[in-house]
C-alpha cells in the first residue's frame, strides 16, 4: 500500500513510499494520485523528464509560483531540499533523500523549497508541475552554499553553466527570496 507522510524536517514536503508490483513480466508502479495531496488544491498542467548521467548535479532551484512532484523511474539520485520560506517554522531546514531503483519514492516539493539532485547513476527524473514553464519563475541558489550545508557527497559534480553561477543565499536580493 502506498504510504504518504510529511517530512519530519521540512513542512509541507510530502514523501510518498510507492509499492511496486512485480512478476515475471516486469513491474507496475502507481506513481501519482492527486488525491494523495488533499491539503493542496492544484492541477498538474505540465510533466517533464530529465535524463542525467552519473555525477551530474542539477540545482538548487526554487519557484514562487510552482510546485513539483518528483519520481525517478530509472536510476538513483540524491535529492537536496532546503526550506527558503522565511515565514515557515522550518525556515532554512535542509534534507537529503536518495530515491530511485532501490527506493521507489515520490516527493512533493512546495513553493519556496529549494530543490536539486545529484545523479548517483545514470538516471531519469520525471516531474509534474502545476504551472507552465516560465523562465521568470526559475530561481537558483548555489548547490554548495555553506549556509545550506547540504552533504552531497560530491566535490566536483558536473554542473550546467547556469547552475554553476547560482548565487549564495546571502547574495540573493530580498525581493527575489520566497
Amino acid at each position: 500500500m502506498t504510504q504518504i507522510q510529511e517530512s519530519t524536517v521540512i513542512n509541507e514536503v510530502m514523501i510518498v513510499s510507492l509499492k511496486p508490483f512485480a512478476d515475471e513480466r516486469g513491474r507496475f508502479i502507481e506513481t501519482f494520485r492527486k488525491a494523495w495531496f488533499p491539503q493542496r488544491k492544484w492541477d498538474i498542467i505540465q510533466t517533464n523528464r530529465s535524463d542525467s548521467g552519473a555525477g551530474v548535479l542539477r540545482g538548487l532551484h526554487f519557484h514562487h509560483h510552482q510546485v513539483d512532484y518528483w519520481y525517478v523511474p530509472k536510476g538513483t539520485i540524491r535529492v537536496g531540499l532546503c526550506d527558503l520560506r522565511s515565514a515557515s517554522s522550518t525556515f532554512m531546514a535542509c534534507q537529503m533523500l536518495e530515491i530511485g531503483d532501490d527506493n521507489q519514492t515520490g516527493i512533493f516539493i512546495p513553493i519556496g523549497v529549494a530543490h536539486g539532485f545529484l545523479a548517483l547513476t545514470d538516471a531519469t527524473l520525471t516531474y509534474l508541475v502545476d504551472n507552465y514553464y516560465d523562465g521568470s519563475d526559475e530561481h537558483g541558489v548555489a548547490w554548495n552554499d555553506p549556509a545550506l550545508n547540504l552533504p552531497w557527497g560530491a566535490d566536483a559534480p558536473i554542473l550546467s553553466p547556469r547552475d554553476a553561477q547560482n548565487p549564495l543565499w546571502q547574495d540573493i536580493p530580498a525581493a527575489e527570496k520566497p
